[in-house]
């Protein structure tokens, strides 16, 4: 009985503390990455190295102000991020049109008005892309900061 005892005691003493590195390791990867924004701010999707693992990084910047809820807020910043990650790794189809109307007014005088349509097409899907943190900006802005892993050897997303 006694032995039992001290194997549950070291057995949640050596979770207790890959726990805590774990959660020490993830904080300071994410401090590293905010004082990385604060220091250049960016949007779009970087592919970041620690020391161990090779990350994606997806950042989306969000104006609070244009969202009802933080619910809503988040999950325009979910979709986004995914799709930014969707087009970093499986392309995507870029078209773009110009429209030129012009018209004679009654003066003589020429009005020009230029459409431009652009079309994206993407096809893919992204497992397992977490949000690793979220945090106000200097201008007020919403940042928020999504990871997964990459492999190294063929840069596929681990699922």
């Amino acid at each position: 009985m006694k032995k039992n005892i001290v194997f549950m005691m070291m057995l949640l003493f050596s979770l207790n503390v890959s726990s805590q590195s774990y959660n020490s390791d993830r904080v300071s990867f994410t401090n590293f990455l905010i004082r990385m924004y604060n220091n250049a701010p960016f949007e779009g999707v970087r592919a970041v190295d620690d020391y161990d693992n090779a990350y994606l990084i997806s950042v989306i910047a969000l104006d609070k102000s244009k969202y009802k809820s933080d619910a809503i807020l988040n999950r325009v910043a979910s979709v986004k991020a995914t799709a930014q990650a969707s087009r970093y790794f499986n392309g995507s189809d870029i078209t773009q049109d110009m429209i030129i109307h012009t018209s004679e007014k009654s003066n003589g005088e020429r009005d020009t008005e230029i459409i431009e349509n652009i079309h994206e097409h993407s096809v893919g899907y992204v497992k397992s892309l977490d949000q690793l943190t979220n945090f106000t900006n200097k201008d007020g802005t919403q940042v928020f900061i999504f990871i997964a892993p990459i492999l190294q050897e063929n840069s596929i997303m681990l699922e």
